[in-house]
């Protein structure tokens, strides 16, 4: 089998093909066969060292997929051989590969309503905009959200689920985004280079995916008892927007994400009901996978972009 694998911190050319052996599953796991795995922020963050959480290289990324069941190990009951899945994994050993060893735990059925290249950009965008709205803030019928970067991977996520909950739902976002959020369901949207989105009021819920000073001007939108969730992980310090948001006594959460068969078995249903759909702007070959890298990087990619064998 195939993997991109790094030896070594770096930039996107430190991205190369290799050949490995297919690894076989042990007790409770399962080996996918993967037919689309998403780029996301967090791999050119490992790729490069700005997050440590796994040790030294070598690394193989990709923390979502898309695929076929193709071996279970012993005592993985819930799937068999041939069985459509999506799901989550960590590096070293990622889904940016012909074949993803897992946890029986980390995939659930894939959405009946997508093909497999649009359920492998779901295993982290979709499900961070799932935990933070349905778990977390539990947005409720006529609520107000307002979604940072909208047209992003996690923010047109965000749009489609608030919206399938009944809010109403405000973005920051581009001009040039602002036709396709709408027929994503956005009610209001502004163009952050041109408008000040703190002068919005009577917000119930913020969904940041910048952070920085987006925090402190968020919390000026929030009624009372309102939530602001950052869903940038770490490398911020958030303790300004910690301490204001105190004081103006409305919440403030870092997130972070915690796939569980749950959650994304109850994903994978409202996708199914709601009819919530990732847009991918580009689809590009495994061996391309520094291109994704550069991509995703610049900070300009509308939805995600999704790696194919």
């Amino acid at each position: 089998m195939r993997v991109i694998k790094q030896q070594t911190i770096g930039g996107p050319e430190v991205l190369e093909v290799v050949e490995t052996e297919r690894p076989v599953p042990a007790p409770g796991q399962v080996l996918v066969r993967v037919h689309a795995t998403g780029v996301n922020p967090a791999d050119h963050k490992v790729r490069s060292g700005y997050v440590q959480f796994f040790g030294d290289p070598p690394f193989v990324l990709g923390h979502e997929f898309s695929g076929l069941v193709d071996e279970v190990g012993e005592g993985a009951a819930g799937f068999l051989p041939g069985d459509e899945v999506f799901g989550w994994v960590t590096p070293p050993h990622g889904s940016h590969a012909d074949y993803v060893l897992v946890p029986e735990a980390s995939i659930a059925a894939k959405p009946t309503t997508l093909d497999h290249v649009h359920a492998g950009a779901l295993g982290i965008a979709g499900l961070t905009a799932y935990q933070t709205l349905v778990n977390i803030a539990q947005v409720q019928p006529g609520q107000r959200v307002l979604v940072h970067a909208a047209a992003g991977g996690v923010g047109h996520l965000a749009v489609q689920i608030a919206k399938a909950r009944g809010a109403y739902v405000i973005g920051t976002a581009r001009t040039a985004n602002h036709t396709f959020l709408r027929e994503l369901g956005a009610d209001e949207l502004l163009d952050y280079t041109t408008a000040d989105f703190a002068g919005l009021r009577d917000v119930d819920v913020v969904i940041d995916t910048i952070s920085g000073d987006y925090g402190p001007r968020s919390l000026r939108t929030l009624k009372p008892g309102g939530i602001l969730i950052d869903v940038v992980g770490v490398g911020i310090d958030r303790t300004a927007v910690t301490d204001q948001a105190r004081a103006d006594g409305v919440r403030f959460l870092e997130y972070y994400l915690e796939p569980t068969p749950a959650d994304l078995a109850g994903f994978a249903d409202l996708v199914d009901r709601a009819g919530i759909r990732p847009f991918v702007e580009e689809t590009l070959p495994l061996t391309d996978a520094a291109k994704a890298h550069r991509l995703s990087e610049s900070g300009r990619v509308r939805g995600k972009i999704v790696l194919v064998p």
